[in-house]
């Protein structure tokens, strides 16, 4: 009759049966073997990802929407964090100087540019906060840590940020 499954039903014992898959594989080299390729594949397309942006492939620490905003806001402008690096070997350069004015010029530099990045930094939060509410609307959920990634972003030379950044500098973000 028309709508009907015209067969019976199977025994619970066989679909049960046929389920069934071995908790450890019987030849482990070849599972082995197919893990590490899998992982391979797996890490290949995550690099790709970290140079083309592609958020499907993206370690979970920097996948979505928001994490995306932070970066693109964080890459399109200058920041005080960027140019600490150099800064410091400079003035690990003017600490072998024994004179007193060498001295107090290196402490001098030092505090200060860790200040003034620390203000910068302060200062790029609130603003890709402000830029997070406005974009997404009031009620969404930043996630956790999200500060410090912005910072730790805006800390790195420009070159070696990953994942790659995607917006040139000055661009308007949101």
């Amino acid at each position: 009759r028309p709508g009907a499954k015209n067969r019976p039903t199977p025994k619970r014992r066989d679909q049960e049966a046929a389920r069934k898959q071995p908790l450890v594989v019987t030849d482990r080299k070849e599972a082995r073997e197919n893990d590490r390729a899998a992982r391979v594949e797996q890490r290949a397309k995550m690099n790709e990802a970290m140079v083309t942006g592609d958020d499907r492939y993206l370690p979970t620490r920097d996948r979505g929407p928001v994490k995306r905003y932070i970066r693109d806001r964080v890459d399109a402008r200058w920041s005080v964090g960027e140019f600490l690096l150099p800064a410091m070997v400079l003035v690990l350069a003017l600490s072998f100087v024994r004179q007193n004015w060498a001295v107090l010029l290196v402490m001098a530099v030092t505090y200060t540019l860790i200040v003034v990045a620390a203000i910068d930094c302060w200062v790029m939060w609130r603003n890709v906060k402000k830029g997070i509410y406005a974009k997404f609307g009031p009620d969404v959920a930043i996630p956790r840590g999200s500060a410090m990634y912005a910072v730790m972003r805006a800390f790195q030379l420009r070159r070696t940020r990953m994942p790659r950044p995607q917006v040139t500098r000055g661009t308007q973000v949101g």
